[in-house]
């Protein structure tokens, strides 16, 4: 392409005259400064010029077109490449971030079991330390029971209650303030109290050894007879407290409280 379009712009060149003709001769050039200069020639020198230049930017057209249709698949490889590594790096990047959630969950759980465990191992040893403690009073009390029970039967004297007196008992002494404080332990009200307490001084006067030689009653509630007591203690015969609980079972199953039994007594002499 390069070769045909120079040789037309030599063609072109070629055809144009060199000198001016005026009336079938040359025309004179007039002096400049010394040299003659022909100004059509000037001309024609401006406009070779111009053509060459022209002719240059064509070829140079030609070659930049052909860079560019040579180079444009390059460039649409390399960004595709370029395209391709984003999307690697972002499938990298998401497979990454499902790891880091998978690891995030597994530990969430881990962790969570072991507040379960440990949740459980506490409340097991709460437990066995609760079932210890029930065991350790209960086995205080007993053995603070047998003391009472064996000083009171080297002495002859009643075996000593050693059970918690609530405040509103404080006025009362020995067997009564005992009285008091196991009534309100079996559920009856404070209000009560009055009654049992005429109760049990009309049918023994609080003591524990009374005695029914003609009926055979025993003790603070007068049971006929005095083994009855035995469902609440082997120590019936010298445990007050023993008596008074096994009296008000007997009021609670016939008369309910002891206001009703005391009613039944003042009615008939008896309950």
């Amino acid at each position: 392409m390069q070769t045909g379009v120079s040789a037309r712009v030599v063609a072109v060149l070629a055809a144009r005259p060199t000198a001016v003709m005026v009336a079938g001769r040359a025309a004179s050039l007039p002096p400049t400064k010394g040299y003659f200069v022909s100004r059509p020639w000037s001309r024609v020198g401006v406009r070779s010029a111009s053509v060459g230049l022209l002719v240059a930017g064509l070829i140079g057209g030609v070659y930049l077109g052909k860079d560019r249709v040579v180079q444009a698949p390059q460039h649409h490889s390399e960004a595709s490449n370029v395209v391709q590594v984003d999307v690697d790096d972002m499938q990298l990047l998401k497979q990454r971030q499902g790891q880091h959630a998978a690891a995030r969950a597994y530990q969430r759980a881990a962790e969570s079991d072991a507040a379960a465990k440990a949740a459980t191992e506490a409340r097991t040893a709460a437990g066995k330390a609760h079932e210890l403690e029930t065991k350790a009073i209960a086995a205080k009390k007993a053995a603070a029971d047998a003391a009472a029970k064996k000083k009171a039967e080297e002495s002859g004297g009643p075996v000593e209650y050693n059970g918690p007196i609530p405040t509103s008992c404080n006025e009362y002494t020995g067997s009564r303030k005992t009285g008091c404080a196991l009534m309100l332990d079996a559920g009856f009200g404070i209000d009560q109290f009055p009654c049992l307490d005429k109760l049990f001084k009309r049918e023994s006067g609080w003591n524990y050894r009374a005695s029914n030689s003609s009926s055979g009653a025993y003790g603070i509630p007068q049971a006929l007879p005095g083994s009855k007591m035995a469902k609440f203690g082997d120590d019936w015969k010298t445990n007050p407290a023993t008596q008074i609980k096994w009296g008000l079972d007997y009021i609670e199953g016939r008369y309910n409280t002891p206001c009703g039994a005391w009613s039944h007594s003042e009615s008939t002499g008896w309950y």
